[in-house]
Parts: C-alpha cells; structure tokens; sequence
C-alpha cells in the first residue's frame, strides 16, 4: 500500500530571490516617492516611515543613540526583505488555496490593505502606544494608498521578472 505524499514546496531559487529583493526594493523606492515626495507636493500628508520605526526600536529597546539610523534600516529591510516574503509566502500562497482564480492585482490591493492594518494599527497603536491608524487623520490615508502601491509594484514586478 503506497502512502499519499503532498507535493514538495518548490524551492526558492537563487533567480527568485534575487527578484525578491529587488522588487522590494523598487516597491520600497515607489512607496517612499510617494509617501515622502508625491502626496506632500500635491498638499497632502507626508508618510514617516523611518520615524516611525525609530520609535519601535526604542519602544521595545529604550532610548539610544542611532535610533534615527536605525530606523532606517529597519524601514528599508522590511520594505526589501519581510513584506515580499510576506507576499511570496503567505498571502499568494493563501490567495491560491482559499480562491485559486483570483487575479494577482486583487491579491496585491488585499495585500496592502493588511500591510496598512499592520503599519497603524499593531506597529503605530499596540506597540508605540499612538491613536489606532493614527488618529484617521490624512496621515492615514495616505498610509493606506501607499502600502497599496507598493503592493502592486511589489507584484507586478515579482509577476513580470518570474514569467
């Protein structure tokens, strides 16, 4: 009697990560061109990623010098490495099993949103202790479109680099 095996998980391959990486970075690149420099020139609110990121490291390490620096790493690392792998490994591959049809631009707008839901409401509010969604004042909506653009750069970049 021969035993039923799932198929084994692919494999990243060296080309893959390499495409992981750099659409995170370009995503990361559109997110802040839009949040730092796009929506501040039309009259909108200017997004404060790095600040607030600052502001994590010294909610859960304390005060210290460099937090400012280290703020930055931290934005630019989760734009260029945790998000696509959040995306590459958790909500494609939920997207596949709960609704196998969806189309990729769906995924990535529904991406975003819980990206937004997890920069303003557990980063900004549960962990630094700001207003949920910091206050839904046009910080927060500028925040929303944001994480929504660099979703879909993030998947469209990682769809055309992989076809």
């Amino acid at each position: 009697m021969s035993t039923v095996r799932p198929p084994a998980a692919s494999a990243v391959s060296p080309y893959d990560l390499v495409v992981l990486l750099l659409a995170g970075a370009l995503a990361t690149a559109a997110f802040d061109v839009f949040g730092q420099w796009l929506t501040p020139t039309l009259g909108f609110s200017r997004l404060a990623p790095e600040p607030l990121a600052a502001q994590t490291l010294q909610t859960l390490f304390g005060p210290f010098e460099g937090a400012t620096t280290g703020g930055a790493i931290v934005h630019w690392a989760t734009g260029i490495v945790f998000y696509p792998v959040g995306y590459v490994f958790v909500a494609r591959p939920i997207a596949r099993a709960v609704m196998p049809g969806l189309p990729w631009l769906v995924v990535a707008v529904a991406y975003g949103v819980v990206l937004w839901v997890f920069a303003l409401y557990v980063m900004a509010h549960l962990v630094n202790g700001n207003p949920p969604f910091l206050a839904w004042t046009g910080i927060t909506w500028v925040a929303l479109i944001g994480h929504v653009v660099w979703a879909v750069v993030f998947a469209a970049a990682w769809r055309m680099a992989r076809r």
